[in-house]
């Protein structure tokens, strides 16, 4: 699907001119690619890994265009159960135009870095800055949901929860690698950056943005490290709960037990004392509730 949009009075604005300077493919199908390809002579292969959500992040420079390609955090929906996934997205600049291939249809222009923009350039570069936020958006949800899991883990011996920890750091490995090949992209611009034609404000903005995509790396890890250093704390818990319940569970049964055993003692088809006494019963129960204050006495005493 391919939507177009302008530059106008600094704002990006959709329009359907023939002439438009941002060209969004939004998952492109065979007759678009083809007409990229062979309209656009962007290589077959980049365009692919535009859309390949392994690729990594890299800059090339073509005869007629610049070729780049970022990654960004996929859009994430509860239908994928606490993974938050990776996508690529490609951008080729052009002297008149900018195309910008995706592999789904998301919103690009949100957000204050799009309220005002002068140029192709700077519409490039601040696609990658806002992709940037995104990661760190995702990165406090993340903390907050490992937040909550950690309670119910305290208090729960389910192995689900266990289970979605180690998907949320999976997920944290997948950025990690994703922001790092950002930054590295970073870098490449601003070596490249007479090249493509950035003005020194440009640049200033991509010094800017690998500070940000910096702190942004250093944050994942940290979160990164906090949940594989707990993970092995986290079993340690729910093994220990499960060996408290089980050794509630035995002491229950061997007071259960002990009065069981003093009737069971007195119910015998034998001569037995007691038997023709006038309050046997009675005083085999009391026996019986004996035992049961015997064990539990000794229960509190030895501090099981």
């Amino acid at each position: 699907m391919l939507r177009r949009y302008s530059i106008e009075n600094n704002k990006i604005i959709e329009s359907d001119s023939s002439q438009d300077q941002l060209l969004v493919y939004c998952n492109p199908d065979e007759n678009e690619k083809r007409k990229l390809i062979e309209e656009l002579t962007i290589d077959e292969h980049t365009l692919n890994s535009a859309m390949d959500p392994d690729e990594l992040s890299r800059l090339e420079f073509e005869p007629n265009h610049v070729a780049l390609i970022y990654k960004r955090p996929k859009n994430y929906s509860g239908k994928d159960g606490l993974v938050f996934k990776v996508s690529s997205a490609g951008l080729f600049l052009f002297k008149d135009k900018l195309v910008i291939v995706l592999p789904e249809d998301i919103p690009l222009f949100d957000g204050k870095p799009f309220t005002k923009v002068t140029s192709l350039n700077e519409v490039m570069v601040k696609l990658i800055y806002r992709s940037i936020f995104h990661f760190l958006e995702h990165l406090k949800i993340i903390n907050m949901i490992s937040d909550e899991l950690e309670k119910k883990i305290n208090a729960s011996m389910e192995n689900s929860y266990l289970i979605n920890l180690f998907t949320l750091e999976k997920s944290l490995v997948y950025y990690l690698n994703s922001i790092n090949s950002n930054g590295v992209l970073i870098d490449k611009l601003k070596l490249g950056g007479a090249k493509i034609g950035f003005s020194t404000e440009e640049v200033e903005f991509l010094d800017d943005m690998m500070i940000e995509n910096n702190q942004c790396y250093r944050q994942a890890e940290i979160y990164s490290n906090i949940l594989a250093s707990l993970m092995d704390a986290r079993a340690s818990i729910v093994g220990n709960n499960l060996n408290v319940l089980m050794k509630t569970l035995n002491i229950i049964t061997i007071a259960i037990m002990v009065p069981t055993f003093v009737v069971s003692a007195f119910s015998m088809n034998v001569t037995i004392p007691l038997q023709q006494h006038n309050y046997a019963f009675w005083i085999i129960i009391g026996m019986a509730g004996l035992s049961v204050a015997t064990v539990t006495y000794i229960w509190k005493h030895k501090k099981w």
